[in-house]
């Protein structure tokens, strides 16, 4: 099933696909299934339900195709679309996972790297990324994401897809030329080898993601949140990204380094994964045909809108808004 979390007619909704362009709010379907003390219900309230509320939703979804009077309407009736999931606990995002990034690396671990950025980050599709002139250079990353659908630790890679309740499409937006004024070239001390009670110093180049990938509209997501049962093989999809109408990137998931199963299981290695986080797999940016990339994409230079297609999950599309402002007055004086 194709979810989504929308607002029609002035009310939040998590809707469901019943026909091709036919679109039917959960509430609707199972009137007797809200969220309680009058609360609307939210697509974490579909997640936690599990198994058995999407068996109850699948149900209806076949009487409705069949039943002219069940409310339902078009996706270009669609007030605004939110992210699937509108504020999950914790974005965990793979870094240099696609193998066309393997002959750039200087040296790099043998498992899966990964950052977080924040919910606030996160806008709907057909909302605007909104950069401001003082960010420098930003750029999109088209990648596929998977949505937790159970408390999930230490799980084997086997049993990890198990864990995934769907998956969607993520926009990591970067900020280079943030990350490139939050670098840092220092010496970290560490305790000596060979006498754990002396200190050594190691020289280092890092940087942190906290503004150049967490700023906000940093992460547009959805438009669908699609079941695990509809895609059969989350590393074999094709990605496809365009700016301004140019294809910049024309990739697969099937080049990324970790697989989908992996990667959830080597996190839940370190963090317990809950219903609802979002896991978004790497970046996919073989050049388009043009041979243009995403990283000549320059949102400072070059137009929106941005749009990303991914095979299973639909069609994300975000205009870029440019605000020429500079950076408010944050020291003290």
């Amino acid at each position: 099933m194709k979810f989504a979390s929308l607002r029609y007619r002035d009310r939040d909704v998590v809707a469901v696909q019943v026909g091709e362009r036919d679109l039917v709010a959960v509430e609707d379907l199972l009137p007797g299934r809200a969220a309680g003390a009058g609360a609307a219900l939210d697509m974490l309230d579909v997640i936690r339900g599990g198994e058995v509320l999407l068996r109850e939703i699948a149900a209806a979804v076949a009487t409705a195709r069949g039943d002219p009077t069940v409310p339902r309407f078009a996706p270009d009736a669609v007030a605004a679309w939110h992210p699937p999931v509108r504020r999950p606990g914790k974005i965990c995002a793979v870094a240099m996972n696609n193998s066309a990034s393997n002959e750039r690396k200087v040296s790099a671990p043998d498992h899966p790297a990964f950052f977080l950025k924040p919910s606030s980050c996160l806008v709907g599709h057909k909302q605007p990324i909104r950069i401001r002139k003082y960010y420098g250079s930003v750029h999109p990353e088209p990648e596929l994401a998977l949505v937790i659908g159970r408390a999930t630790r230490d799980v084997a890679a086997r049993d990890a897809l198990d864990a995934v309740f769907g998956y969607t499409i993520f926009d990591d937006i970067t900020g280079n030329g943030m990350r490139a004024e939050d670098r840092f070239h220092y010496y970290a001390l560490y305790p000596k080898k060979g006498n754990p009670n002396e200190t050594e110093r190691v020289e280092q180049h890092l940087s942190y993601a906290g503004r150049y990938k967490g700023s906000d509209t940093f992460g547009a997501l959805g438009p669908w949140l699609v079941t695990r049962d509809e895609i059969a093989n989350p590393d074999d999809l094709a990605v496809r990204c365009k700016v301004g109408g140019e294809l910049v990137a024309d990739d697969s998931t099937r080049y990324y380094n970790y697989k989908a199963a992996e990667v959830v299981s080597f996190i839940s290695q370190f963090h317990t994964l809950e219903p609802g986080d979002v896991i978004s797999l790497g970046t996919a940016f073989k050049p388009g045909a043009t041979r243009k990339s995403i990283h000549t994409a320059n949102f400072q230079t070059v137009a929106g809108p941005v749009e990303i297609s991914i095979e299973g999950l639909g069609v994300q599309e975000n205009p870029v808004v440019v605000e020429d402002r500079e950076i408010g007055a944050w020291r003290l004086r």
